[in-house]
């Protein structure tokens, strides 16, 4: 089987290099991620304030990603793939003009009716977060309202993201995250605080308290469409206004959205179970759920997000050809991309379980961290963890059947893992050893169990996998990550400094490495080869 870099195949190796480039600034971004969330959590800690400012996110959250940020964008990019490469950019732009109109009026209807009805939205028994004091719900409307700004600026701006990727351009897309933590790292270190944070920068301190965090989402989100109009530009856009809802462009695209509103629809509404839930639980639970779902969502979206960003472009227009060697070939691409993110999600599970207590206590604790706060984050960072693989491979699962314009089938397999997670969750979260982490553990299987739905479906329905190649490399790297887990399980317990702990990391990786090059796991090699090479 043809493996990513082939040369026989032309779209592999510039798909490598897309894969490595978005990567490259995913990383960049859940760097700038880190250091905005090590500020905020020095700043207010795991406390009450910090909740409310997290729970506050949920519905801006849920309408950006149902309209134009996860359910939009993704309909959007296969259709104008092929529009833009079977009838020119301009017929492109038309039908992407249309979409983003219908998308900021949808968005600015909803975020008006959400601020009209945000208190109650977080009172009600069924809403945001019925266990928290009413001071604190207060301020979670309050909060809720500032985010719909940002929510607005957003409608457009994910849906650049959509346009870029669907003309193979991946550079502005990737950096625009990153510009978008910037703004918010301005507000938590100028807008929030009551005093200066950094010493020996002579750098304002507002005192906005927790709204200032808000201010900086607004200064981030404008930062992030700023940041992708010259590619616009680049690629020739013009904006035209109006809405034609009978065009057949806009026609497709809203058809392949419907199955995937309610996909995502249901991910965002389990994530407001998980904060009600979790309301309930006692102070900081809140954002210890958010802060571990945070660290396990670095290395995924470095490379489950990445690789499935990059790849989905690419089998949208292999599909559109609907050439039997074509749809081989995509086959071949997909099949490879699911062995790479295998082979480098497994270890990092594994060594997460060793090194999150360390790693916390190095990177968070400080001022209003406090060590209590570590074991909470920890324990249920750990938990999500133990779905990375799921989550990952998830990305490149759902982004194959979109590929084929087939919205539905993902989104009727996310529903039933939704009534699974939200089953999960009420029954783990009696159990006394668990508590508020049953809600990390019965994300973690539930969508482990949705990964696995898609990849059997994508095998009987489209022969869309190699079923060998992706079990062999599943056993390959299962066997290496236990060995490596073995070395991580004896080393780590004798540590007693953050070198042991880091020499111990190099020779269990050494191990997991040659173990797979020994068994002829070939992708790993022309991995390290392009990134060595810088992506030639």
């Amino acid at each position: 089987m043809a493996n990513l870099t082939a040369t026989a195949a032309a779209p592999p190796r510039p798909l490598l290099r897309a894969a490595l480039l978005i990567a490259g600034f995913f990383a960049i971004d859940k760097a700038a991620a880190l250091l905005r969330t090590v500020i905020i959590a020095r700043v207010f800690g795991v406390s009450p304030l910090l909740d409310a400012f997290n729970a506050a996110n949920n519905v801006p959250d849920l309408l950006f990603t149902l309209i134009s940020g996860g359910a939009l964008s993704i309909a959007l990019i296969p259709v104008l793939s092929e529009y833009f490469d079977q009838h020119g950019r301009a017929a492109g732009w038309e039908v992407f003009s249309m979409v983003a109109n219908l998308a900021f009026v949808a968005t600015a209807v909803l975020a008006l009716l959400v601020a009209v009805f945000a208190l109650p939205l977080v009172q009600s028994e069924l809403g945001i977060a019925p266990g928290f004091d009413a001071s604190q719900q207060v301020l979670v409307a309050q909060l809720m309202r500032l985010n719909l700004v940002a929510t607005l600026i957003f409608s457009v701006s994910g849906l650049v993201i959509g346009g870029l990727q669907a003309n193979q351009h991946f550079l502005l897309p990737a950096l625009a995250p990153t510009l978008y933590n910037c703004g918010q790292i301005f507000g938590a270190v100028v807008l929030a605080p009551q005093q200066p944070l950094l010493a020996g920068l002579p750098l304002p301190a507002l005192g906005l308290g927790v709204h200032g965090l808000v201010y900086g989402v607004i200064i981030g989100a404008l930062l992030h469409l700023a940041v992708q109009l010259p590619g616009l530009w680049r690629y020739g856009f013009r904006w035209r206004f109006g809405i034609a809802l009978h065009h057949p462009g806009v026609l497709r695209i809203l058809m392949l959205l419907g199955p995937r509103l309610a996909g995502l629809g249901a991910f965002q509404l389990t994530e407001l179970m998980r904060d009600n839930l979790a309301s309930r639980m006692g102070p900081g639970s809140v954002t210890a759920l958010t802060y571990g779902w945070f660290l396990m969502q670095v290395p995924e979206t470095i490379i489950g997000t990445a690789v499935g960003t990059a790849l989905l472009p690419t089998l949208a227009t292999l599909m559109a050809r609907h050439s039997p060697t074509e749809t081989e070939r995509s086959a071949q691409i997909l099949s490879t991309a699911l062995r790479v993110v295998i082979a480098l999600t497994m270890p990092i599970a594994v060594a997460a379980w060793f090194y999150l207590p360390p790693l916390v206590q190095l990177v968070f604790e400080g001022r209003a961290f406090t060590p209590e706060a570590s074991k909470l984050v920890v324990f249920a960072a750990r938990l999500y963890f133990a779905g990375l693989l799921g989550h990952a491979a998830l990305e490149l699962g759902a982004r194959a059947f979109y590929a084929r314009k087939d919205a539905l089938t993902p989104t009727l397999v996310a529903l039933v893992c939704m009534l699974l997670q939200v089953t999960l969750a009420l029954a783990l979260t009696q159990v006394r050893v668990l508590g508020y982490g049953g809600l990390a553990l019965a994300n973690s299987i539930a969508f482990s169990v949705q990964a696995c739905a898609l990849l059997v479906l994508l095998r009987t329905r489209h022969q869309a996998i190699d079923q060998r190649q992706v079990l062999r490399g599943l056993a390959q790297a299962g066997l290496a990550t236990a060995a490596m887990g073995g070395v991580l399980w004896v080393g780590t317990r004798g540590a007693n400094s953050l070198w042991q702990l880091a020499g111990i990391a190099v020779l269990a990786a050494a191990l997991y490495v040659g173990m797979l090059l020994a068994a002829g796991f070939t992708e790993l090699r022309e991995l390290g080869r392009n990134i060595f090479a810088g992506g030639g």
